[in-house]
Protein backbone atom coordinates (compact mmCIF):
# COMPACT_ATOMS: atom_id res chain seq x y z
CA UNK A 1 0.00 0.00 0.00
CA UNK A 2 1.11 3.59 -0.57
CA UNK A 3 1.69 5.72 2.52
CA UNK A 4 3.10 9.15 3.40
CA UNK A 5 6.37 8.37 5.14
CA UNK A 6 8.59 10.69 7.18
CA UNK A 7 12.31 10.16 7.65
CA UNK A 8 15.32 12.29 8.53
CA UNK A 9 19.03 11.80 9.12
CA UNK A 10 21.63 14.14 10.59
CA UNK A 11 23.10 15.00 7.13
CA UNK A 12 19.59 15.61 5.76
CA UNK A 13 18.70 17.74 8.80
CA UNK A 14 21.81 19.90 8.30
CA UNK A 15 21.23 20.24 4.56
CA UNK A 16 17.57 21.20 4.92
CA UNK A 17 18.23 23.72 7.68
CA UNK A 18 20.82 25.38 5.44
CA UNK A 19 18.96 25.23 2.12
CA UNK A 20 15.33 25.14 3.28
CA UNK A 21 15.45 28.80 4.28
CA UNK A 22 15.99 29.62 0.60
CA UNK A 23 13.36 27.25 -0.75
CA UNK A 24 10.79 25.69 1.59
CA UNK A 25 9.73 23.20 -1.09
CA UNK A 26 12.94 21.31 -0.42
CA UNK A 27 11.36 20.02 2.79
CA UNK A 28 8.53 18.20 1.01
CA UNK A 29 9.22 18.15 -2.75
CA UNK A 30 12.87 17.32 -3.40
CA UNK A 31 15.29 14.37 -3.30
CA UNK A 32 16.17 15.33 0.30
CA UNK A 33 12.61 16.00 1.48
CA UNK A 34 11.49 14.74 4.88
CA UNK A 35 8.33 13.11 3.50
CA UNK A 36 7.72 10.94 0.47
CA UNK A 37 4.99 8.68 -0.85
CA UNK A 38 6.31 5.14 -0.32
CA UNK A 39 5.12 1.62 -0.97
CA UNK A 40 5.00 -0.24 2.37
CA UNK A 41 3.48 -3.57 3.47
CA UNK A 42 -0.12 -3.62 4.65
CA UNK A 43 -0.01 -4.01 8.45
CA UNK A 44 -1.00 -7.15 10.32
CA UNK A 45 -2.25 -7.39 13.91
CA UNK A 46 0.70 -7.14 16.35
CA UNK A 47 -1.18 -9.13 19.03
CA UNK A 48 -4.62 -10.57 19.76
CA UNK A 49 -5.79 -7.38 21.52
CA UNK A 50 -5.32 -5.19 18.44
CA UNK A 51 -7.64 -4.27 15.56
CA UNK A 52 -7.10 -3.37 11.92
CA UNK A 53 -8.77 -0.24 10.56
CA UNK A 54 -9.53 0.86 7.00
CA UNK A 55 -8.84 4.60 6.97
CA UNK A 56 -11.66 6.91 5.87
CA UNK A 57 -10.12 10.33 6.58
CA UNK A 58 -7.01 11.71 8.24
CA UNK A 59 -6.37 15.34 9.16
CA UNK A 60 -3.06 17.15 8.84
CA UNK A 61 -2.11 18.40 12.30
CA UNK A 62 0.09 21.40 13.03
CA UNK A 63 2.50 19.01 14.73
CA UNK A 64 2.76 17.06 11.44
CA UNK A 65 3.63 20.29 9.62
CA UNK A 66 6.25 21.15 12.27
CA UNK A 67 7.75 17.69 11.84
CA UNK A 68 7.91 18.03 8.04
CA UNK A 69 9.69 21.39 8.37
CA UNK A 70 11.94 20.18 11.23
CA UNK A 71 10.65 22.81 13.67
CA UNK A 72 10.41 20.58 16.74
CA UNK A 73 12.87 20.58 19.61
CA UNK A 74 15.40 17.70 19.41
CA UNK A 75 14.48 16.93 23.04
CA UNK A 76 11.57 14.80 21.75
CA UNK A 77 13.76 12.72 19.41
CA UNK A 78 14.32 9.83 21.90
CA UNK A 79 10.55 9.26 21.78
CA UNK A 80 10.27 9.05 17.99
CA UNK A 81 11.40 6.39 15.51
CA UNK A 82 11.49 6.49 11.75
CA UNK A 83 10.87 5.96 8.94
CA UNK A 84 7.30 6.46 10.16
CA UNK A 85 3.96 7.05 8.46
CA UNK A 86 2.41 10.31 9.66
CA UNK A 87 -1.20 10.96 10.68
CA UNK A 88 -2.95 10.75 14.06
CA UNK A 89 -6.24 12.61 13.46
CA UNK A 90 -8.28 9.88 11.82
CA UNK A 91 -11.39 7.80 11.55
CA UNK A 92 -12.20 4.58 9.78
CA UNK A 93 -13.89 1.20 9.83
CA UNK A 94 -12.70 -1.86 11.74
CA UNK A 95 -12.06 -4.69 9.27
CA UNK A 96 -10.31 -7.20 11.54
CA UNK A 97 -10.12 -7.87 15.28
CA UNK A 98 -7.82 -10.00 17.40
CA UNK A 99 -9.27 -12.89 19.38
CA UNK A 100 -8.96 -11.04 22.73
CA UNK A 101 -10.64 -7.79 21.61
CA UNK A 102 -13.81 -6.87 23.53
CA UNK A 103 -16.46 -4.19 23.06
CA UNK A 104 -15.70 -3.37 19.42
CA UNK A 105 -16.26 -5.42 16.29
CA UNK A 106 -15.75 -5.59 12.55
CA UNK A 107 -17.81 -2.91 10.83
CA UNK A 108 -17.67 -0.37 13.67
CA UNK A 109 -16.97 3.25 12.69
CA UNK A 110 -14.20 4.40 15.02
CA UNK A 111 -11.53 6.92 15.83
CA UNK A 112 -8.21 6.33 17.56
CA UNK A 113 -6.62 7.93 20.61
CA UNK A 114 -3.07 7.88 19.26
CA UNK A 115 -0.97 7.56 22.44
CA UNK A 116 1.29 4.48 22.47
CA UNK A 117 1.34 3.89 26.20
CA UNK A 118 1.94 0.96 28.58
CA UNK A 119 -1.01 -1.24 27.44
CA UNK A 120 -0.14 -0.83 23.75
CA UNK A 121 3.49 -1.71 24.55
CA UNK A 122 2.63 -4.77 26.63
CA UNK A 123 4.10 -3.23 29.81
CA UNK A 124 2.82 -4.29 33.24
CA UNK A 125 2.59 -2.88 35.83
CA UNK A 126 1.69 0.38 34.18
CA UNK A 127 3.68 3.56 34.83
CA UNK A 128 2.35 6.23 37.18
CA UNK A 129 0.98 8.41 34.34
CA UNK A 130 -1.01 5.52 32.86
CA UNK A 131 -2.29 4.47 36.30
CA UNK A 132 -3.50 8.02 36.88
CA UNK A 133 -5.39 8.03 33.59
CA UNK A 134 -3.02 10.18 31.54
CA UNK A 135 -1.87 7.70 28.86
CA UNK A 136 -0.68 10.46 26.51
CA UNK A 137 1.99 11.26 29.12
CA UNK A 138 3.18 7.65 29.57
CA UNK A 139 6.67 7.26 31.02
CA UNK A 140 7.49 4.28 28.77
CA UNK A 141 7.28 5.75 25.28
CA UNK A 142 10.69 4.29 24.39
CA UNK A 143 10.22 0.86 26.03
CA UNK A 144 8.20 -2.33 25.63
CA UNK A 145 7.43 -4.31 22.49
CA UNK A 146 7.20 -1.28 20.18
CA UNK A 147 9.90 1.05 18.88
CA UNK A 148 10.07 4.53 20.46
CA UNK A 149 7.09 6.73 19.67
CA UNK A 150 4.77 8.87 21.76
CA UNK A 151 1.84 8.27 19.44
CA UNK A 152 0.62 6.63 16.27
CA UNK A 153 2.26 8.47 13.39
CA UNK A 154 5.75 8.89 14.89
CA UNK A 155 6.54 5.23 15.60
CA UNK A 156 8.06 3.10 12.85
CA UNK A 157 6.20 -0.02 14.03
CA UNK A 158 2.69 1.47 13.91
CA UNK A 159 1.82 3.47 10.82
CA UNK A 160 -0.42 6.50 11.03
CA UNK A 161 -3.52 7.54 9.14
CA UNK A 162 -1.86 8.78 5.95
CA UNK A 163 -2.17 5.23 4.67
CA UNK A 164 -5.16 3.12 3.59
CA UNK A 165 -4.86 0.79 6.61
CA UNK A 166 -3.49 0.94 10.15
CA UNK A 167 -3.66 -1.05 13.37
CA UNK A 168 -4.57 0.08 16.89
CA UNK A 169 -4.68 -1.44 20.36
CA UNK A 170 -8.21 -1.97 21.67
CA UNK A 171 -7.66 0.62 24.43
CA UNK A 172 -7.01 3.26 21.78
CA UNK A 173 -10.25 2.73 19.88
CA UNK A 174 -13.43 4.75 20.43
CA UNK A 175 -16.69 4.03 18.61
CA UNK A 176 -18.26 6.96 16.78
CA UNK A 177 -22.00 7.70 16.66
CA UNK A 178 -24.03 6.42 13.75
CA UNK A 179 -24.46 9.11 11.13
CA UNK A 180 -21.42 11.17 12.15
CA UNK A 181 -19.57 12.45 9.10
CA UNK A 182 -16.06 11.14 8.42
CA UNK A 183 -14.75 14.74 8.56
CA UNK A 184 -16.11 15.13 12.09
CA UNK A 185 -14.85 11.69 13.03
CA UNK A 186 -11.31 12.63 12.02
CA UNK A 187 -11.51 15.78 14.13
CA UNK A 188 -12.39 14.07 17.42
CA UNK A 189 -8.67 13.82 18.24
CA UNK A 190 -7.95 17.58 18.05
CA UNK A 191 -11.23 18.27 19.84
CA UNK A 192 -10.16 15.92 22.65
CA UNK A 193 -6.94 17.94 23.03
CA UNK A 194 -8.99 21.12 23.40
CA UNK A 195 -11.33 19.40 25.86
CA UNK A 196 -8.36 18.23 27.94
CA UNK A 197 -6.79 21.70 27.90
CA UNK A 198 -10.02 23.28 29.13
CA UNK A 199 -10.61 20.65 31.82
CA UNK A 200 -7.03 21.07 33.08
CA UNK A 201 -7.47 24.86 33.27
CA UNK A 202 -11.22 25.24 33.59
CA UNK A 203 -12.39 28.87 33.56
CA UNK A 204 -15.08 30.19 35.88
CA UNK A 205 -17.88 32.39 34.65
CA UNK A 206 -16.00 35.38 36.11
CA UNK A 207 -12.74 34.64 34.29
CA UNK A 208 -11.35 36.77 31.49
CA UNK A 209 -9.92 34.21 29.06
CA UNK A 210 -7.45 34.79 26.23
CA UNK A 211 -6.84 32.25 23.47
CA UNK A 212 -3.66 32.91 21.50
CA UNK A 213 -4.09 31.58 17.97
CA UNK A 214 -7.37 31.13 16.11
CA UNK A 215 -6.39 27.98 14.25
CA UNK A 216 -7.92 24.54 14.78
CA UNK A 217 -7.01 24.03 18.45
CA UNK A 218 -7.63 27.66 19.40
CA UNK A 219 -11.04 27.57 17.78
CA UNK A 220 -11.89 24.25 19.46
CA UNK A 221 -10.89 25.66 22.86
CA UNK A 222 -13.38 28.49 22.29
CA UNK A 223 -16.06 26.02 21.26
CA UNK A 224 -15.33 23.70 24.20
CA UNK A 225 -15.63 26.50 26.76
CA UNK A 226 -18.98 27.49 25.28
CA UNK A 227 -20.13 23.85 24.93
CA UNK A 228 -19.51 23.33 28.65
CA UNK A 229 -21.79 26.32 29.40
CA UNK A 230 -18.99 28.40 30.91
CA UNK A 231 -19.90 32.07 30.78
CA UNK A 232 -16.40 33.54 30.94
CA UNK A 233 -15.45 36.30 28.54
CA UNK A 234 -13.26 34.94 25.71
CA UNK A 235 -10.85 36.96 23.59
CA UNK A 236 -8.90 35.49 20.67
CA UNK A 237 -5.71 37.05 19.34
CA UNK A 238 -5.04 35.98 15.77
CA UNK A 239 -3.25 37.77 12.90
CA UNK A 240 -5.56 36.33 10.23
CA UNK A 241 -8.82 38.24 9.94
CA UNK A 242 -10.50 35.18 8.41
CA UNK A 243 -9.60 32.90 11.33
CA UNK A 244 -10.33 35.57 13.95
CA UNK A 245 -13.83 36.19 12.58
CA UNK A 246 -14.44 32.45 12.44
CA UNK A 247 -13.50 32.23 16.14
CA UNK A 248 -15.96 35.03 16.89
CA UNK A 249 -18.67 33.08 15.05
CA UNK A 250 -17.86 30.05 17.21
CA UNK A 251 -18.27 31.92 20.50
CA UNK A 252 -15.45 34.40 21.13
CA UNK A 253 -16.59 37.74 22.58
CA UNK A 254 -13.65 39.78 21.33
CA UNK A 255 -10.90 39.41 18.74
CA UNK A 256 -7.51 41.09 18.46
CA UNK A 257 -6.24 40.98 14.90
CA UNK A 258 -3.47 43.48 14.23
CA UNK A 259 -4.03 45.84 17.15
CA UNK A 260 -1.63 46.50 20.04
CA UNK A 261 -2.10 43.48 22.33
CA UNK A 262 -1.12 45.45 25.44
CA UNK A 263 -3.54 48.29 24.70
CA UNK A 264 -6.32 45.86 23.85
CA UNK A 265 -5.71 43.94 27.09
CA UNK A 266 -6.06 47.21 29.02
CA UNK A 267 -9.32 47.94 27.21
CA UNK A 268 -10.80 44.46 27.68
CA UNK A 269 -9.65 43.67 31.23
CA UNK A 270 -9.09 47.08 32.83
CA UNK A 271 -5.42 46.30 33.48
CA UNK A 272 -2.83 49.02 34.14
CA UNK A 273 0.22 49.28 31.88
CA UNK A 274 3.77 50.04 33.07
CA UNK A 275 6.73 50.77 30.83
CA UNK A 276 10.17 49.57 32.02
CA UNK A 277 13.48 51.30 31.26
CA UNK A 278 14.06 48.72 28.55
CA UNK A 279 11.88 46.12 26.93
CA UNK A 280 8.14 45.60 26.54
CA UNK A 281 5.40 46.86 28.79
CA UNK A 282 4.17 44.83 31.75
CA UNK A 283 0.57 44.91 32.94
CA UNK A 284 -0.81 44.71 36.45
CA UNK A 285 -4.13 42.98 36.10
CA UNK A 286 -4.97 41.37 32.78
CA UNK A 287 -6.39 38.06 31.65
CA UNK A 288 -6.92 35.42 34.33
CA UNK A 289 -6.50 32.35 32.12
CA UNK A 290 -4.60 32.11 28.85
CA UNK A 291 -4.40 29.24 26.36
CA UNK A 292 -1.36 29.72 24.08
CA UNK A 293 -1.82 27.48 21.04
CA UNK A 294 1.30 28.88 19.35
CA UNK A 295 3.82 28.36 22.15
CA UNK A 296 6.91 30.18 20.88
CA UNK A 297 9.18 32.55 22.81
CA UNK A 298 7.40 35.66 21.57
CA UNK A 299 3.90 34.51 22.49
CA UNK A 300 4.89 33.09 25.89
CA UNK A 301 6.70 36.31 26.85
CA UNK A 302 3.71 38.40 25.84
CA UNK A 303 1.27 36.08 27.62
CA UNK A 304 3.11 36.37 30.93
CA UNK A 305 3.16 40.17 30.67
CA UNK A 306 -0.61 40.41 30.06
CA UNK A 307 -1.59 37.61 32.46
CA UNK A 308 -2.90 38.79 35.82
CA UNK A 309 -2.15 37.93 39.45
CA UNK A 310 -2.20 34.14 40.05
CA UNK A 311 -3.23 33.68 36.44
CA UNK A 312 -2.71 30.36 34.69
CA UNK A 313 -1.00 30.06 31.30
CA UNK A 314 -1.62 26.79 29.47
CA UNK A 315 0.98 26.20 26.77
CA UNK A 316 -0.94 24.15 24.23
CA UNK A 317 1.19 24.81 21.15
CA UNK A 318 4.35 22.78 20.64
CA UNK A 319 7.35 24.84 19.60
CA UNK A 320 11.13 24.85 19.79
CA UNK A 321 13.20 25.82 22.84
CA UNK A 322 11.64 28.75 24.72
CA UNK A 323 13.36 31.86 26.05
CA UNK A 324 11.35 34.18 28.30
CA UNK A 325 11.70 36.79 31.01
CA UNK A 326 10.49 35.20 34.30
CA UNK A 327 9.83 38.56 36.00
CA UNK A 328 6.03 38.45 35.50
CA UNK A 329 6.03 34.84 36.72
CA UNK A 330 7.31 35.71 40.20
CA UNK A 331 5.92 39.24 40.33
CA UNK A 332 2.34 38.06 39.77
CA UNK A 333 2.61 34.50 41.20
CA UNK A 334 1.59 32.97 37.90
CA UNK A 335 1.34 29.31 36.94
CA UNK A 336 2.56 27.83 33.65
CA UNK A 337 0.86 24.55 32.75
CA UNK A 338 1.94 22.12 30.06
CA UNK A 339 -0.76 20.66 27.83
CA UNK A 340 -0.33 17.50 25.81
CA UNK A 341 -2.73 14.88 24.50
CA UNK A 342 -5.84 13.65 26.27
CA UNK A 343 -6.71 11.31 29.11
CA UNK A 344 -9.31 10.33 31.71
CA UNK A 345 -10.93 13.00 33.86
CA UNK A 346 -13.23 13.18 36.87
CA UNK A 347 -15.45 15.83 35.42
CA UNK A 348 -18.95 16.88 36.38
CA UNK A 349 -19.67 13.81 38.44
CA UNK A 350 -18.27 11.06 36.25
CA UNK A 351 -14.98 9.65 35.01
CA UNK A 352 -14.49 9.47 31.28
CA UNK A 353 -11.83 9.85 28.63
CA UNK A 354 -11.56 13.23 26.89
CA UNK A 355 -12.35 11.37 23.65
CA UNK A 356 -15.67 10.30 25.16
CA UNK A 357 -16.38 13.86 26.29
CA UNK A 358 -15.53 15.16 22.82
CA UNK A 359 -17.74 12.59 21.08
CA UNK A 360 -20.62 13.44 23.43
CA UNK A 361 -20.30 17.18 22.71
CA UNK A 362 -20.40 16.54 18.96
CA UNK A 363 -23.30 14.09 19.26
CA UNK A 364 -25.29 16.73 21.16
CA UNK A 365 -24.40 19.37 18.52
CA UNK A 366 -22.60 21.48 21.13
CA UNK A 367 -19.49 21.67 18.93
CA UNK A 368 -19.40 22.23 15.17
CA UNK A 369 -16.66 20.31 13.36
CA UNK A 370 -17.84 19.83 9.78
CA UNK A 371 -17.58 23.55 9.01
CA UNK A 372 -13.91 23.46 10.04
CA UNK A 373 -12.96 20.77 7.50
CA UNK A 374 -12.39 23.20 4.64
CA UNK A 375 -10.07 21.29 2.29
CA UNK A 376 -9.88 17.62 1.28
CA UNK A 377 -7.19 15.92 -0.78
CA UNK A 378 -6.21 12.53 -2.11
CA UNK A 379 -3.07 11.04 -0.58
CA UNK A 380 -1.17 11.66 -3.81
CA UNK A 381 -1.97 15.38 -3.45
CA UNK A 382 -0.03 15.75 -0.19
CA UNK A 383 2.28 18.44 -1.62
CA UNK A 384 -0.70 20.61 -2.52
CA UNK A 385 -2.12 20.02 0.97
CA UNK A 386 1.11 21.20 2.58
CA UNK A 387 1.18 24.30 0.38
CA UNK A 388 -2.39 25.18 1.40
CA UNK A 389 -1.25 24.92 5.04
CA UNK A 390 1.68 27.25 4.35
CA UNK A 391 -0.84 30.03 3.61
CA UNK A 392 -3.97 29.11 5.52
CA UNK A 393 -5.25 32.65 5.66
CA UNK A 394 -4.87 33.23 1.93
CA UNK A 395 -6.49 29.89 1.16
CA UNK A 396 -9.21 30.33 3.82
CA UNK A 397 -8.20 26.96 5.22
CA UNK A 398 -8.89 25.67 8.71
CA UNK A 399 -8.50 21.89 8.72
CA UNK A 400 -7.05 20.09 5.70
CA UNK A 401 -7.60 16.35 5.31
CA UNK A 402 -6.72 13.35 3.21
CA UNK A 403 -9.78 11.34 2.19
CA UNK A 404 -9.61 7.67 1.22
CA UNK A 405 -13.32 7.59 0.38
CA UNK A 406 -14.82 7.59 -3.09
CA UNK A 407 -15.66 11.11 -4.25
Amino acid sequence: MKALQFSVSIPKFIALKALGALNRRLYYASPISTIKLKEIPEPGLPADDWVKIKTHMCGLCGSDVNLVFLRDSPSASPFTSFPCVLGHELCGEIIETGSAVKGIKVGDFVTVAPHLNCPTRGISPECRACQLGRPANCENFALGNLSPGMFTGICKDVNGGFAPYLVAHETQVFKLPEGLSPASGAMIEPLSVAVQAVIDNTPDDSDNVLVVGGGVIGNLIVQTIRALDIGSKITVVEPSRFHAEFARDMGADDIIVNEDVFAETERITGATSYTPMMGEKILIGGFTKIFDTVGNSRTVNTCLRILGFQGVLSIVGISDILKFDPTPLWLKLQIIRGVYGAGYNDFRGKREHAFETAISLVEKSRVRLDKMATHRFKLEEYKEMIEVNMDKSGNKAIKTMVSFLEA
